[in-house]
């Protein structure tokens, strides 16, 4: 997959089939409009174009995880596109004409029914389907991808993922909340004092779960353990940063270097301050018997 920072112009491509929107989580919704252009591409040999608007809030998903999901979904090219003032200020006819028709010489676009776009919010969805018997492009309008009585949303996700409510986040998104990076060494009091820990320090875009426990999958390519993770300060011990270590399931290995990936399934506990490292330990020792029960249900 290739993809890009819109800093000016955008690509010239030819017989795109193109999605807009955040993508912050590439939750359930996000898919449906994925999958559409995928089609086209299958069906038409059509390129399979993601726009992605860029905001300076925290994201589900990093940008280096996104890109991740969608090259495993087949995207051939994700463009991302700060919202910055050019494109805040840019008219919805202009970004049909300059960006869809002229650029990526779109044969197909496919967006929500919510989705707006342009200065002022002023293209909508019926515009597109108005531009593209015009410019001879065909537009899909999908409607919301639905929880219940409630439509899935990145908004609707990150207020499950403020309460560590993993289970419904997961559902919501179609897939496990995941946490990426790079073994890092720690202080080493894992594997001296406690249990053996792998160490990851998340990127400062990430939107985390609450500081707390949690029962986890950690991979490393195609090594998978169990394990209980905490994402937080370790106040017993007296970090400085929210970090999040994994304690593996029999797993003995040196992992320090490696990409891991970190699965979120349960919430366990908070985080909390020990009055003794003893004390600590021995929390440690329930939230494994508690990490293994789930695991073995």
């Amino acid at each position: 997959m290739e993809y890009m920072t819109i800093e000016g112009q955008f690509p010239r491509l030819c017989g795109s089939a193109v999605t807009l929107g955040k993508f912050d989580g590439v939750h359930k919704g996000h898919r449906k409009l994925i999958s559409r252009i995928l089609e086209q591409k299958k069906e038409t040999g059509a390129t399979a174009v993601v726009i992605a608007f860029v905001s300076d809030r925290k994201t589900i998903f990093t940008k280096a995880e996104r890109r991740d999901l969608l090259e495993h979904m087949g995207v051939d090219v994700l463009l991302e596109c700060p919202l910055n003032s050019e494109i805040r200020h840019m008219k919805a006819e202009s970004f049909i004409r300059q960006v869809l028709v002229g650029a990526l010489q779109a044969s197909y676009v496919a967006v929500g029914e919510d989705f707006r776009f342009g200065f002022e919010r002023k293209g909508t969805p019926d515009l597109l389907v108005n531009a593209g018997a015009r410019y001879g492009f065909k537009a899909d309008i999908l409607s919301k991808e639905m929880e219940g009585t409630r439509k899935i949303s990145s908004t609707y996700i990150r207020e499950e993922l403020a309460k560590g409510n993993m289970e419904k986040v997961s559902s919501l998104l179609g897939r496990d909340y995941f946490i990426s990076g790079v073994v890092e060494h720690g202080r080493g009091m894992g594997h001296r004092d406690f249990f053996p820990t792998a160490n990851l320090i998340p990127m400062p875009e990430k939107l985390l779960p609450p500081n707390g426990v949690y029962v986890t999958l950690s991979s490393f390519g195609q090594e998978i353990y169990p394990g209980i993770t905490n994402v937080g300060y370790k106040p017993t011990i007296g970090e400085t940063f929210v970090g999040v270590e994994s304690y593996l399931f029999d797993c003995e290995k040196n992992l320090y270097g490696k990409t891991c990936t970190v699965e979120f399934r349960k919430y366990l506990r908070e985080e909390h301050k020990f009055s003794s490292f003893e004390a600590l330990k021995k929390q440690i020792q329930e939230d494994i018997r508690k990490g293994k029960d789930y695991f073995s249900r």
